[in-house]
């Protein structure tokens, strides 16, 4: 493929997707008058009509849609090569594009914090959302993920612990409904996961025990469940380590193995052997096993 002809191909591809001449000349930031002319060297060069044209704009055709589709693939493979040249470097500096859910910042973030002092060339750019993001397509370098085991092509996925998860309640809490015991759901308030279909062993513990009645809250939020446990509002999961450290919360039922969720580390194939990239695994993996310990 010619240099000239990926060009005429992307214009096509561009009006296809928009579907004016004008909208692909500001996407591309060409004059319209290229786009035309992109396009009828293409249909010239292929002895076929790509587009039918009307009033409204652009419309592609049967050989056109086939045509697209190549297009539309090698757009997607471009984008993802860059993503991944944004991550490779030859020493330990640059932007590091670090994912997790919410809840594990408050462990994290220290380890990031000492990782800078050691590699003061380092950027840290922390995203927290349960979305799981495209490391394919460079939108993050590392990523700790909870539950099932990550299944995508091309990530190299390491366990790298287990979350320690118990019932607590808050102190007030404690003194106006008194200790939990096995069995007496009915004398206590529950605070819930609401997420529908959820793998979490715990999550599908309390659907399937506890009373749907006595389930007084709902969140999709770690943070805003630990909130409603802290006001009182009810029992709820917590991260052991996180009611550790809170003087107001009580143990209401002990952390039990099923209700363990593995923390896996992923990373993609193209980035793992990068010098940032291998650098913080290394490091997070180093700190985890202090996590495990404790």
């Amino acid at each position: 493929m010619t240099p000239g002809s990926w060009d005429e191909i992307r214009t096509a591809y561009q009006v296809a997707r928009l579907g004016t001449v004008s909208g692909a000349a500001q996407a591309l930031g060409v004059h319209h008058a290229t786009v035309i002319r992109h396009v009828d060297a293409l249909e010239a060069r292929l002895s076929t009509k790509l587009f039918q044209r009307h009033a409204r704009g652009y419309t592609p055709t049967d050989n056109g849609e086939e045509l697209l589709k190549v297009a539309a693939a090698l757009d997607d493979q471009l984008e993802q090569l860059t993503g991944r040249l944004k991550g490779r470097g030859t020493d330990v500096s640059g932007e590091l594009v670090v994912t997790t859910i919410l809840a594990l910042a408050p462990r994290l973030t220290p380890i990031l914090q000492d990782f800078m002092e050691e590699h003061p060339g380092v950027r840290i750019r922390f995203i927290t959302d349960s979305r799981l993001f495209r490391l394919e397509y460079g939108e993050a370098h590392v990523a700790l993920r909870f539950g099932a085991q990550p299944k995508e092509p091309d990530n190299i996925v390491q366990k790298i612990g287990e979350t320690s998860i118990g019932l607590y309640a808050s102190r007030a809490y404690v003194d106006r409904y008194g200790p939990m015991k096995e069995g007496e759901w009915t004398k206590h308030r529950f605070i819930s996961p609401d997420m529908e279909d959820s793998r979490a062993p715990f999550a599908r513990w309390m659907d399937a025990t506890i009373p749907v009645e006595q389930i007084v809250f709902r969140a999709n939020d770690t943070r805003v469940s630990r909130d409603a446990i802290e006001a009182g509002l009810g029992c709820g999961f917590m991260f052991q380590w996180d009611a550790d450290e809170r003087d107001d919360i009580v143990q209401m039922l002990a952390p039990r193995e099923d209700w363990a969720t593995p923390i896996w580390l992923v990373t993609h194939v193209d980035l793992h052997r990068t010098a940032r990239v291998h650098a913080f695994t290394s490091f997070l993996k180093d700190r985890a096993r202090e996590w495990n310990r404790s």
